[in-house]
């Protein structure tokens, strides 16, 4: 991604006023993760009262595993299905009227959610939740390409970290805000979701005062007079003529490379490998279980015996942010696939401990607080490594050619994972009880694996240099599948090949 503003460039007011507007988009991503996990048993109580009153009895044990399961994976499918449409969203309509249209759903989301218990609907919270999951799965997206377009070379690394540092703090606010003290309670839970519309407003209110990505401006618009008026108001210069020259320079590359489709990335075998490789550092991700304990963190705590179950989950919160920032100073000084390995190392040994106190429990006592530990562990884990690692490795894995497309699978791979732990988790945990997280340790373990021997460091090196690995790698494999069918042909076969050839 090429500069638009130099690394001497002053920082203004407009340019502060757009990133903190862009990143409210991720904020309100990661408070939408969280804060459906406190509330749990007082929504349940609600699904049943509604069921009560429309049906005369009680709702059964496995329908409201159901309505509940479905009101948390549902957010899964709105951000799966959205993924879709988000690259043709902000071409159509550029990086801020594509934010501007977002908030849309946002507010929709999380009025439906905010009526709900008054109307007595539980469809209002599962149609909420969709809605507020295709905000997010579009937010993903269009907040790092807008701050990552708009922001200096020199802050362009720190500044893209703020995606994901918006969203654990996002997740941190609404497990404080889910506390019963505060907007946890049964009578005050749907102001809790509701609140969701806060950050919504105050993105609507600001988003006319920042201006446009002056690199989709430039190279996707092709309005050179009104990309030097949005670099004038981010940089504060007058002179920009270096600037768009840089850019000039940048289209002029991306208009070489052809794009790549979907299908292409399958069918070559220059990309194939790296998307594989990309699929499963998405499901690495997700598949850790670390969702499990977002969604479901109140109700694993209650099930270890824990007494304060809301504050330990604050207290999950915190760390989690708390490693996100660590994993900012580590990522450029131990490497993307060293610490991706640390992670899932940590996670599976954590996820070890936890089913073993977990089956233990009821004999010792005061193994809740060995539990409650090897979560906190889980979650640092989690953010030195499978946190911000997937998506900083396609990033790399990938020339601007291809990049969009695979950008599009891996973020549809993410956002299905997701689902599949937010739908099945709590059928499973019913099923398995304590040794749950056995199959995440296995999956840790897989993953672990995988990446030992088949994912490549990428930190300091340019596309270039990757793409010839795994062009050295491919034409190896090549070679030596020639080499083994040659040595299983008869010498009169190998000679007519070698006439064939030259005629």
């Amino acid at each position: 991604m090429s500069s638009v503003v130099r690394p001497s460039s002053t920082v203004t007011g407009t340019f502060v006023l757009s990133v903190f507007t862009a990143v409210l988009g991720s904020l309100e991503f990661g408070y939408n993760i969280g804060v459906i996990n406190a509330p749990q048993k007082m929504i349940e109580q609600d699904y049943n009262a509604t069921w009560l009153q429309r049906y005369g009895e009680p709702i059964p044990s496995g329908t409201l595993t159901s309505l509940w399961s479905l009101s948390v994976a549902i957010f899964s499918i709105g951000g799966m299905l959205s993924m879709g449409f988000r690259v043709r969203m902000c071409n159509i309509f550029s990086r801020r009227k594509a934010m501007l249209i977002n908030n849309l759903f946002a507010f929709i989301g999380g009025s439906l959610m905010a009526l709900s218990k008054l109307c007595r609907s539980f469809e209002m919270m599962i149609l909420g939740r969709f809605i507020i999951g295709a905000y997010c799965g579009l937010a993903s997206g269009l907040t790092p390409m807008y701050v990552g377009e708009i922001a200096p070379t020199s802050l362009r690394g720190a500044l893209g970290t703020l995606h994901q540092l918006a969203i654990v703090t996002g997740i941190l606010i609404a497990q404080i805000l889910g506390l019963e003290v505060l907007l946890g309670s049964q009578e005050l839970w749907p102001v809790l979701l509701g609140l969701t519309v806060v950050p919504t407003v105050l993105q609507m209110s600001f988003l006319p005062f920042c201006p446009e990505s002056p690199r989709f401006l430039y190279i996707v618009r092709c309005q050179e007079h009104q990309a030097k008026r949005g670099l004038r108001r981010l940089t504060g210069r007058q002179e920009v003529g270096d600037m768009l020259a840089e850019m000039k320079e940048e289209k002029r590359k991306m208009e070489m490379e052809r794009k790549v489709s979907i299908l292409e990335l399958f069918r070559s075998p220059l990309y194939r490998q790296p998307i594989i490789i990309s699929i499963l550092l998405q499901l690495s991700q997700q598949l850790s279980g670390i969702n499990a304990i977002f969604y479901y963190s109140t109700s694993i705590f209650i099930k270890a015996g824990v007494q304060s179950p809301v504050y330990a989950t604050i207290g999950a919160g915190v760390i989690n942010c708390a490693f996100t920032v660590v994993s900012l100073f580590l990522i450029e000084r131990m490497g993307r696939r060293t610490l991706h390995m640390l992670g899932l190392g940590g996670m599976c040994i954590c996820a070890v401990i936890m089913t073993m106190a977990l089956a233990l429990l009821d004999s010792v006592p005061w193994m809740s607080y060995i539990c409650m530990l090897s979560i906190f562990g889980f979650v640092a884990f989690f953010e030195v490594g499978p946190g911000p690692i997937p998506w900083f490795f396609v990033a790399e894995l990938f020339s601007q050619g291809p990049r969009p497309a695979a950008m599009a699978v891996a973020g549809f791979s993410n956002w299905t994972a997701n689902f599949i732990i937010g739908m099945g988790f709590q059928y499973v945990a019913d099923l398995c009880g304590p040794y749950v997280f056995l199959i995440f340790a296995v999956l840790l373990l897989f993953f672990l694996i995988f990446t030992f021997f088949r994912v490549p460091e990428t930190r300091g090196k340019t596309f270039d240099q990757i793409a010839a690995n795994f062009n050295e790698r491919s034409v190896g494999g090549m070679m030596d599948m020639d080499m083994d069918m040659d040595l299983d042909k008869p010498s009169t076969e190998l000679d007519y090949l070698g006439e064939e050839s030259i005629n």
